[in-house]
């Protein structure tokens, strides 16, 4: 119930900021376009953001006889918690990383890179799609997918909004734009900015929730704690190229090309996630 109203209220507040910015610069005619654009684009990611993030990262769709190791661990999973089995991917690259996505239980996707098969024992790798599974179970990887494209809905919004400014507006009438130019300045500015920020906690918040759910999955907390390790120090050697309205996705922060500190990332610290696991500090800072 709680993650439910978590929920609710992220697309609440998603949707309101994106009509709010239809309305600083349009007027009524702006909220109600601002208003259409948050209708397709939760729709787009109820029905496709599985189909879109996949196809980012050029995943493959693989078999049991395929993919032996992780195929076999996510059965054991789903079967002991009842879930159902989702459909596995590999990415090709050698980046360690691993997320799952759909809409709910009966359409999830998990998808593993090639690194992390190469990088992590069998109970890494197992204490791994344990974690993904719990995005699955806590009916994450839907609210995630919403999350981001409406957050990109807002975004895209604001700066079509800079060249209606430049160009006179969206045609809202001359009552609707007098003496809201500052308003709507700070709304251009503003409203990309506080969709991330939503956005992010919520992932960062999620991200310690799929830890503990994992770990309750497969009764082995350290194993996760120790790919979390490994996949830190390797993911910086080699690191993951990932889109920023995908990235949350990952189990592990991908590279987005830029650094801005904690307010900006899309995962918590792996040191706080370790210690969270094992109810002891971890060996390294991040």
């Amino acid at each position: 119930m709680a993650n439910t109203f978590k929920t609710a209220f992220l697309l609440t507040a998603l949707t309101l900021l994106l009509m709010a910015i239809g309305r600083a610069f349009g007027g009524q005619n702006g909220m109600v376009i601002a208003l259409g654009i948050a209708v397709v684009t939760n729709f787009i990611a109820y029905f496709f953001s599985d189909k879109i993030a996949l196809a980012t990262y050029r995943a493959q769709p693989v078999t049991r006889e395929q993919l032996p190791r992780a195929y076999g661990a996510v059965e054991r999973i789903t079967q002991k918690i009842g879930l159902p089995m989702p459909k596995m991917y590999v990415i090709p690259s050698d980046s360690p990383n691993a997320f799952a996505t759909g809409r709910n239980p009966k359409h999830a996707s998990v998808a593993v890179t090639q690194g992390i098969l190469n990088l992590l024992t069998d109970e890494e790798l197992e204490g791994v799609l344990a974690h993904e599974l719990g995005h699955v179970g806590n009916r994450d990887i839907l609210i995630s997918s919403i999350a981001a494209t409406i957050a990109g809905a807002i975004t895209m919004l604001a700066s079509m909004a800079r060249w209606g400014m430049i160009f006179g507006g969206f045609g809202g009438s001359r009552d609707d734009r007098r003496g809201g130019g500052i308003g709507a300045l700070l709304m251009l500015f503003l409203a990309p900015l506080a969709a991330s920020l939503i956005q992010l906690a919520v992932s960062r918040s999620r991200e310690y929730q799929a830890d503990a759910t994992g770990a309750h999955y497969t009764g082995n907390p350290y194993a996760l704690a120790s790919a979390l390790a490994k996949l830190d120090a390797y993911s910086r050697r080699v690191p993951m190229m990932a889109t920023p309205s995908t990235a949350h996705l990952f189990i592990i922060q991908p590279f987005l090309g830029m650094n801005f500190g904690s307010l900006f990332s899309t995962h918590p610290p792996i040191a706080k996630r370790i210690e969270r696991l094992t109810g002891r500090p971890a060996e390294f800072t991040q």
